[in-house]
């Protein structure tokens, strides 16, 4: 498999691109995108065998199970995150190691327990964002990682952006059918 084709599985709908111009309308579709997420990962996993759950989507990716439980992670990390922009002026929040998190017991557990959380954190997630003002939507927050300023609305996009990459991930290792190890 050459770099181009191992790029596409990493990648399914490419990298997030900030839009030049981040509108209303576009921020109440990428809150009702984060708003569905949760539900959409339960429909398409709710009866997959154990064997399909550890289907991976590329070659040395994480299979499904991990995929969820890494959505769960990284969503309870991104309502810190929001939280922390909007009560402190322009912190530094704190990165993790993601992938070895993935290498953690918890990632061989059922997805029951990262669904809810999903549920839960997507339902918070929910009421945060479609109460902010325009002024929240301009607070910051500073990814020692990227290091770069993040404004709360780029981030909305960012995490509708993950969902939607996740989810993408899910639908590819079912359609490989665990072609990948």
């Amino acid at each position: 498999m050459n770099e181009q084709e191992l790029y596409k599985l990493r990648f399914p709908i490419g990298q997030f691109e900030k839009p030049k111009q981040i509108t209303k309308d576009l921020i109440n579709g990428w809150i009702s995108t984060i708003e569905n997420f949760p539900q959409n990962v339960e429909n398409i996993t709710k009866n997959l065998s154990e064997v399909e759950l550890n289907y991976n989507y590329r070659p040395n990716g994480w299979t499904i199970k991990q995929v969820v439980h890494h959505c769960a992670d990284s969503h309870i990390n991104s309502i810190i995150r929001f939280k922390l922009a909007l009560t402190e002026d322009t912190p530094t929040i704190r990165p993790y190691f993601e992938d070895r998190f993935a290498k953690l017991i918890d990632y061989s557990e059922s997805l029951e327990a990262s669904i809810s959380i999903l549920k839960g954190v997507h339902h918070k997630l929910g009421v945060l964002l479609k109460n902010l003002s325009e002024d929240d939507l301009k607070r910051e927050f500073i990814h020692p990682e990227h290091g770069k300023r993040f404004s709360i609305a780029e981030t909305i996009g960012l995490y509708t952006w993950h969902s939607n990459h996740h989810f993408a991930h899910i639908e590819q290792a079912l359609e490989y059918k665990g072609a990948f190890k």
